[in-house]
């Protein structure tokens, strides 16, 4: 369902305004804005912001994250793999959904609006389900995963339509069939962190006889 940013809402009215908006007013072959994150202190509170690469630069620095852990109606979890062109683990399978709010921007809020904009599909149904604190260097790209992480769990009707340049494939998987994909194949640095911390709200979710 997903509402129109504020730039496609602008290229409806004035299409010929797109280009100029999202560069900010300059000319479209200016250099894009910096993606900024939210630097928190050990207990998730603000702190003030960074440049998204340069947070993940060793030894990181400690910011806001979200990861969303999506279900069918079988119990399945909806695992991505990660494009092969994103800089920071490429390839690579993880949970439903991850990423960082902007400066401000209500975790839960970034957690549906990255799920739309990552696979074409919103959560029928997507609740908190705590936070987690972790430090996962990467070793491949020498990149550094400081977090403070909201969790979210939901489920999810709708077949997914991901965007390529974000996700390179996708699956649905029992927890046995997790195990078996996990023993062979490269996750992320941070999936089991981030999974174990949700299990409680995804057994809640999905039942004892979901097996999670």
């Amino acid at each position: 369902m997903g509402m129109p940013t504020t730039q496609g809402t602008a290229a409806a009215i004035a299409p010929g305004l797109a280009s100029k908006l999202s560069s900010n007013g300059t000319e479209p072959s200016a250099t894009p804005e910096p993606i900024m994150l939210e630097l928190v202190d050990e207990a998730g509170n603000t702190i003030g912001t960074a440049e998204k690469l340069a947070a993940h630069q060793a030894p990181g620095q400690l910011h806001r994250a979200f990861s969303v852990f999506l279900f069918d109606e079988e119990g399945r979890l909806l695992l991505q793999r990660r494009a092969l062109g994103k800089y920071h683990s490429p390839g690579v399978w993880s949970n439903t959904c991850c990423g960082h709010p902007y400066p401000g921007e209500a975790p839960f809020a970034a957690a549906a609006r990255r799920t739309f904009e990552e696979l074409g599909v919103s959560p029928t149904l997507m609740g908190e389900a705590g936070t987690v604190r972790y430090n996962h260097p990467d070793p491949a790209s020498g990149l550094v995963e400081q977090e403070f992480n909201h969790l979210f769990v939901g489920l999810v009707q709708a077949t997914p339509a991901p965007d390529p340049e974000e996700i390179g494939e996708y699956a649905f998987v029992t927890p046995a069939e997790l195990a078996e994909r996990h023993a062979a194949a490269p996750f992320s640095a941070w999936f089991m962190t981030v999974l174990d911390a949700a299990r409680p709200a995804i057994r809640e979710l999905t039942g004892p006889a979901g097996g999670w």
